[in-house]
This record gives C-alpha cells, sequence and structure tokens, in this order.
C-alpha cells in the first residue's frame, strides 16, 4: 500500500512593507478615527452635565419650596 503525500504548511503570502503613501493614509485614517471619538466623547459629557445639572437645580428647587414651606409652618407667615 503506497504512503500518503506529506502534508505542507500553507504559503505564507509575500507583503511587501508598505509605501509611505499607504503609511500615509493609515496615519490619516487613524487621526480621523480618533478625531471623530473625541467629538462623540465631547457631545456624550455634555449630556451627561447636562442632565446632572438639571437633576441637580429640580432638587435644589424642591429642598428649597420644602424649607420654605416649613417656615411659613413654624413662623405663621
Amino acid at each position: 500500500m503506497a504512503a500518503p503525500a506529506p502534508r505542507r504548511a500553507p504559503r505564507q503570502a509575500f507583503r511587501p512593507a508598505p509605501t509611505p503613501l499607504q503609511r500615509s493614509l493609515v496615519r490619516e485614517r487613524a487621526k480621523r478615527r480618533a478625531r471623530i471619538e473625541h467629538e462623540r466623547e465631547r457631545r456624550h459629557a455634555r449630556r451627561r452635565f447636562l442632565v446632572l445639572l438639571v437633576t441637580l437645580l429640580f432638587v435644589a428647587t424642591v429642598l428649597s419650596l420644602t424649607i420654605w414651606d416649613q417656615i411659613q409652618a413654624l413662623f405663621g407667615l
């Protein structure tokens, strides 16, 4: 009986070094992605700040109205 043929490892494709143009494109794409991500993070930070600000103003208003009501009840104003 014949022996099976030996299996060879798949060839690795030869990839030449990137040209300066390709390196420049990769760098510019990375900069664009970073800029877009930074803008997105700024928008999210603004929204979080506004939500926190509105929440604090609501709590301060409720607290001040409650205190004013208690002062009126205590001193009969």
